[in-house]
């Protein structure tokens, strides 16, 4: 063995604990780090002949590195809509770290971890009040890998309906794609299927200043394909406005027509928890997909997100899947196995840190910060319209609160105001576009947001837009 990997070997507590006290020293300190830096371009140090060791790059690292790690997982961090990660979450990722499986088989030879998964799939599916038994569920990377991989399932229903095994035989004909305000990742989902980004059929919304489909017009247009089956991407809370398509509506139209219903719930479907605004995704449980983040509202930490597909569709998933070529996998109906349901062949064990979490907190623990999120966002959503230099672009339905600065046509109006407010490193939000509008997004997830946070971020937007006044007022 290397000698520098021998000595490493020999003091790997030590290591452990001093990269452990590192991040402590990070966690302990997240309501005061920057949510921003200034990275100023470094030279690299290159790769060495002769390895430093563990302790030496750790130090290399902290001299170089660790004060520029932004608070991203803090309080007052709005960006995308980005979540932290829970104690319990921390602690079951840190073991999945060490522990290194590769989430696979659940029978026969090898780890528990697939099974764990089942269990922390199942808990989810509690979670959010949807049938266990009707439901397959896993976990992936991230929104774009869930709607990859349950509108790769859908591809292949879409493609049977047609006479066509797309998983064999490729991608042929015309296939249609409905969808009002659908999410980037899944338009990316379409591209990498083959589907098409631009082979949406955009349906209005109900409204203008709304991001909800128009369910009359909708049917108008499902009526129109005289029979031809299609997929249809429906949003469990849009990005920029949390808005939510009429889920009972569709579930309607699902009776009557023959098309494949997928849902994009990647954090507006945790309004599951909440008597108050668990009616937004009434209806839901018919769907045959729906995507959910796990390093968003359930603040897990990067990458996590899971999906559902229908239990009936499951050779269906198996066709589009599986491993055909692997036959030391053994028959996938028979012998369940990930890797024959999932884009993924290599997994981490994702599903640790969740079931963590879960099993720490429970639906109680979750639903006091979903509500708690939500109403500090209306508080933030309050202070801008009693504002005198800010405006909402829409009403804040949900965690998040699209806004902009008053009489601000300018585009480059709001984009010096946001530049000041992000600079100052005390509050971090996106930019964004709505209704033809430059705007604002700050999306609240985080388990640690207080109203103490929210005090600070309206004084903050004071300051950065006082700061900016000179120039436009």
């Amino acid at each position: 063995m290397d000698v520098t990997l021998n000595n490493d070997l020999k003091a790997l507590n030590n290591l452990l604990q001093e990269a452990l006290d590192e991040g402590l020293l990070y966690l302990n300190d997240i309501d005061n780090l920057p949510t921003s830096v200034s990275v100023k371009d470094t030279e690299g140090t290159g790769l060495p002949m002769v390895g430093q060791g563990g302790a030496s790059t750790l130090a290399e690292f902290k001299k170089r590195y660790s004060d520029l790690m932004v608070s991203s997982t803090g309080p007052r961090y709005f960006g995308f809509v980005t979540g932290g990660a829970t104690p319990a979450a921390l602690m079951g990722d840190i073991l999945a770290t060490i522990y290194d499986q590769n989430t696979q088989t659940t029978k026969g030879h090898g780890d528990v971890s697939a099974i764990v998964e089942f269990e922390a799939i199942h808990m989810l599916l509690d979670f959010f009040g949807l049938p266990k038994e009707e439901y397959l569920g896993g976990f992936v990377t991230g929104a774009t890998m869930s709607n990859f991989t349950c509108l790769g399932v859908a591809r292949q229903w879409l493609g049977k309906e047609k006479g066509i095994d797309v998983a064999k035989n490729g991608v042929s004909g015309d296939f249609k794609i409905l969808s009002a305000v659908p999410h980037s990742s899944s338009i990316k989902a379409l591209s990498m299927l083959g589907l098409g980004s631009s082979n949406i059929i955009k349906i209005d919304t109900v409204d203008p200043l709304r991001e909800a489909i128009d369910i009359d017009k909708l049917e108008k247009e499902i009526m129109a394909l005289e029979g031809t089956p299609f997929i249809l991407i429906s949003s469990g809370g849009t990005v920029n406005t949390v808005d939510f398509d009429d889920m009972q509506a569709i579930a309607n139209l699902r009776k009557k027509y023959n098309f494949w219903w997928h849902v994009d719930a990647a954090f507006g479907g945790f309004a599951a928890l909440s008597p108050g605004y668990a009616h937004l995704l009434k209806g839901w449980e018919d769907a045959d997909s729906i995507t959910i983040d796990a390093h968003k509202w359930l603040n897990v930490p990067y990458e996590n997100a899971f999906f559902f597909v229908r239990e009936e569709h499951k050779m269906l998933q198996v066709e589009t899947f599986q491993n055909s070529n692997a036959p030391y996998l053994g028959d996938p109906m028979e012998n369940f196995n990930y890797l024959n349901f999932l884009p993924e062949n290599s997994r981490r064990f994702r599903a640790l840190p969740a079931w963590f979490t879960l099993k720490a907190y429970g639906k109680q623990g979750y639903r006091e910060i979903v509500e708690r999120n939500i109403r500090l966002a209306r508080q933030l959503g309050d202070f801008i319209v009693n504002s005198e230099f800010f405006e909402l672009l829409a009403p804040v339905r949900l965690n998040t609160v699209c806004f902009t600065l008053k009489d601000g046509l300018d585009p480059h109006r709001t984009q010096a105001f946001l530049d000041a407010l992000n600079d100052r490193g005390k509050v971090f939000m996106t930019p964004t576009v709505y209704n033809g509008r430059k705007g604002v997004r700050a999306a609240l997830v985080n388990w640690r947001t207080s109203e103490m946070d929210i005090r600070i971020v309206e004084d903050e937007m004071l300051i950065a837009v006082n700061k900016i006044a000179t120039v436009w007022f």
